[in-house]
């Protein structure tokens, strides 16, 4: 996609970000075998990969509304974090893939996207061979996308946050265990990608 000539660094930079997070968020679904093998195709090439694309419409619509429904909020530097999680059977969570984001709003310079493309690249790379690194889930989870804000204006005065409800997904008692995946820094964009499991003295359910 050629950047319009009245995009801010900024609304590129999230642009980027939130077309990158669609393929990590599908390549997480389907590395933790969510849904059968049959229900993903390898044929969508980004960055120069063959990344996994879901084919079931309501699975793949899923994904991209809630990644591009954060579009205008990162733009405006209220997203925090993005996090894939999957619950137990109680609703709680058992394993935690989460974003760490960073968009700098005062960069001015023009965003050329091949300058984002190779270190966002790696990330799905690193990501398609993270499978020892996570754990084995339990019978009939359910999974679900979240989204953690800095900050969050009444909806009444923002539109793009009309569509967000808050969570009531339960936390854990005690300080996660992080397995780091994969980080990047640079002027415009900064993204961390890491694991979080329940501490070994997490009480049990």
């Amino acid at each position: 996609m050629d950047r319009k000539d009245n995009q801010s660094p900024q609304g590129e930079t999230a642009r980027i970000l939130v077309e990158f997070l669609v393929g990590a968020i599908t390549s997480i679904v389907f590395l933790k075998g969510a849904y059968p093998s049959g229900a993903f195709e390898r044929r969508r090439r980004y960055m120069n990969l063959m990344v996994q694309r879901a084919r079931h419409p309501r699975l793949r619509d899923y994904i991209h509304s809630v990644v591009f429904g954060l579009l205008p909020i990162i733009q405006k530097g209220m997203v925090e974090r993005a996090a894939v999680i999957f619950f137990n059977t109680d609703g709680i969570p058992v394993e935690r893939f989460v974003f760490k984001l960073a968009v700098n709003l005062s960069y001015g310079s023009k965003v050329e996207e091949a300058d984002l493309e190779f270190p966002l690249r790696s990330f799905l790379i690193k990501l398609s061979v993270s499978e020892s690194l996570t754990k084995v889930l339990p019978r009939n989870y359910r999974w679900e996308i979240t989204a953690y804000f800095r900050s969050l204006p009444e909806a009444s005065a923002n539109k793009d946050v009309e569509q967000w409800i808050p969570t009531d997904t339960r936390q854990w008692g005690q300080p996660p265990l992080l397995t780091p995946i994969k980080s990047m820094s640079s002027e415009p964009l900064c993204v961390q990608l890491y694991i979080e499991h329940p501490s070994l003295s997490e009480p049990k359910p």
